[in-house]
């Protein structure tokens, strides 16, 4: 990837709260962040929570960030507060 691809690219990370674990919110997170094209990872977090991490495109990493407003059948999300990141490659998606 050159530099001017990675000009046009960003990162997030979205704290998820609610019943987000659980519900397969990792999986359905990793499936709409693939067919965006992005990367990173969603994880979840001690407290009950779920972390995104995703990267690309501005309007791929918008699209998921609606997304996870909602989340898959079964999930109730009650917030998704996000922060920008330095722009990071990751190697495809994770679920940790």
């Amino acid at each position: 990837m050159d530099e001017h691809q990675i000009e046009h690219r960003i990162c997030y990370r979205c704290v998820v709260g609610g019943r987000v674990q659980g519900v397969f919110f990792r999986a359905s997170a990793r499936e709409q962040a693939m067919r965006l094209g992005l990367t990173g990872y969603a994880r979840n977090l001690p407290d009950g929570r779920l972390e995104v991490v995703a990267c690309g495109e501005p309007g791929g990493v918008s699209q998921l960030r609606d997304w996870l407003r909602t989340g898959p059948a079964g999930a109730e999300v009650t917030g998704v507060a996000c922060e920008p990141l330095d722009y990071h490659h990751h190697g495809g998606f994770a679920i940790d």
